[in-house]
């Protein structure tokens, strides 16, 4: 299905424009279901958006969400409804390389929508990244790092089960830090799969925990007092409310980290000027694109904060592109986990990513330095939900 719209202003007459944005609705198989506080995932769906370009390039960008709308506000059909209906007429026709102007003239127009924000600000990246022959981390900044620490998240539920699995990645030097997803259980239940699993595991691995929000500040105050002591060394949004975390962090010693409190640059000031962290969980689609992560990373900075690269499970392309935001970081004290690719099954890029020694190789190729394989895109697209909103014939 294919709609027109009139063009807009181009900027310079040499300058090339957007002449058409597709989405498409993937839908992945994991290896094993997932389970959150929030909700049990037994495979992801991804959003894909191509910014196709009057001088024949194409930019890809990828929107995720964990658990559909169980997470937030946004889900993948979501995002592919508002790219259509909302963000394509605000874009095309517009000059293609100018990214930070494109994305404010989105702003004026589309409220809130951070996450497909950022999947549109990833296809414009990834498209002017190759028509200038870098990669987006130098279009962010410049990469300090060409390797990222991964961390895994055991979710299975299962103790014995997780150990397995744990000890199957330091075989295979994949992880040697690993986030367990707790809070849907009893809090004491919980308790005691955390310090089973890092009892088994030693002084070989790090432990760290993710709730999602899942306790009252009460439960949070006798569970981060129970864990520091089973040897975890950091827990990740134990309460919802931002007051509730200022008044949980540094009681305890373990740090303390903010994930779904952080929704860009004036919560994270938020989240500095009272103190209500340890550590930002940084992810590219909350923080409503990449160069909103780097003004959240910058205030951490400023505020003596530690940073953590998070992840909301994205395939290969949002990983991509969280991974070349995070090279560029000046600090990274708590590496990543940016191991979304590694949770599916199957392989969209015609060359996967490198996770080895515990790291991810972040690209160096033009724009994102990856390539889908279209096949298998066409394979997994869910049918009838393909889409491209195109400039009318002659306008480009």
């Amino acid at each position: 299905m294919e709609h027109s719209f009139a063009p807009f202003a181009t900027g310079t007459a040499t300058a090339p424009v957007i002449s058409r944005v597709e989405t498409v609705i993937l839908d992945l198989p994991t290896i094993r279901p997932h389970k959150l506080s929030v909700a049990t995932m037994n495979g992801q769906v991804l959003m894909l958006v191509r910014i196709h370009c009057s001088d024949g390039i194409v930019g890809v960008g990828e929107g995720t969400t964990i658990g559909g709308l169980a997470y937030g506000g946004e889900s993948p059909e979501s995002m592919k409804t508002n790219i259509d209906t909302w963000f394509a007429p605000v874009i095309l026709g517009q000059d293609a390389t100018r990214v930070q102007a494109l994305m404010a003239r989105i702003g004026k127009m589309v409220r809130e929508n951070r996450f497909a924000k950022s999947a549109v600000e990833c296809a414009l990246l990834d498209a002017q990244g190759k028509r200038l022959g870098l990669p987006v981390s130098e279009l962010l900044g410049g990469r300090r790092r060409d390797r990222l620490p991964v961390a895994w998240t055991l979710a299975s539920g299962d103790t014995a089960r997780d150990i397995a699995e744990a000890e199957q990645m330091l075989d295979l030097r994949r992880h040697r830090i690993f986030k367990l997803k707790i809070g849907a259980r009893a809090i004491r239940d919980d308790i005691a799969h955390v310090a089973a699993i890092k009892s088994a595991l030693g002084d070989r691995a790090a432990v760290r925990v993710d709730v999602n929000m899942a306790w009252s500040e009460t439960d949070a105050a006798f569970g981060m007092a129970a864990l520091a002591d089973a040897g975890c060394e950091l827990v990740e949004q134990p309460v919802a409310q931002t007051a509730a975390l200022t008044r949980l962090v540094r009681r305890f010693p373990v740090a303390l980290m903010a994930d779904e409190s952080l929704t860009g640059p004036e919560s994270a000031f938020e989240l500095a000027r009272t103190h209500g962290a340890d550590v930002f969980a940084v992810k590219l689609e909350q923080s409503g694109g990449a160069f909103n992560a780097l003004r959240v990373a910058a205030i951490a900075d400023a505020a003596g904060i530690d940073l953590y690269g998070g992840t909301m499970l994205e395939g290969a392309v949002g990983t991509v592109i969280s991974a070349h935001a995070f090279a560029t970081f000046a600090r990274l004290q708590w590496g990543t986990e940016l191991f979304g690719p590694l949770l599916l099954t199957e392989e969209i890029l015609t060359e996967p990513l490198d996770y080895s020694d515990f790291e991810l190789t972040v690209p160096n190729g033009p724009g994102l330095g990856v390539t889908l394989d279209e096949e298998r895109v066409a394979f997994f697209a869910r049918d009838g939900i393909r889409k491209t909103i195109s400039l009318p014939e002659g306008k480009v």
